[in-house]
């Protein structure tokens, strides 16, 4: 199989990943449209460095020959493939509600004490001793909320 009927199948298989497998319908959304040249752009250069430094290099008949910036065109049908169903996944597990906060365990000891004087737990109440002018309430209302946000 060339690389030009790989990246066709790629462009096919993520396409029909997107619209009837996981119904994220990303190609149907002009925000995808009108965001994808940010990542061709990205692509075009990272392929002409490697390919027009010839750190990359392909077979003459694997390709069509077409070049955009150095890199075949298959490289372009091949990246749009990838990021199509990158989102797409990325879309579809969101909305299932994976992992909606991003919590990656409780951390070393010292974030878990940068949070614990961040909060105020374990710290002196301000003041002169005669009552705190709601300092504690504020920082039972910031608990609270780092609570919510986790």
């Amino acid at each position: 199989m060339t690389y030009t009927a790989a990246a066709l199948l790629g462009v096919l298989g993520a396409g029909l990943v997107d619209l009837f497998v996981l119904r994220t319908r990303l190609l149907l959304r002009p925000v995808f449209w009108a965001t994808y040249p940010i990542v061709v752009f990205f692509q075009l250069i990272s392929n002409g460095i490697l390919t027009g430094r010839d750190i990359v290099r392909y077979a003459p008949d694997a390709i069509i020959g077409w070049r955009l910036a150095y890199a075949p065109v298959e490289d372009l049908l091949f990246g749009f493939a990838l990021v199509l169903l990158t989102l797409s996944v990325w879309v579809r597990l969101g909305r299932a509600g994976v992992q909606r906060t991003p919590a990656a365990g409780e951390g070393s000891r010292l974030l878990r004490l940068l949070d614990r004087r961040r909060s105020g737990i374990g710290r002196q109440p301000s003041g002169t001793g005669r009552g705190d002018s709601g300092g504690a309430q504020r920082r039972e209302e910031d608990r609270d909320r780092d609570r919510h946000l986790r």
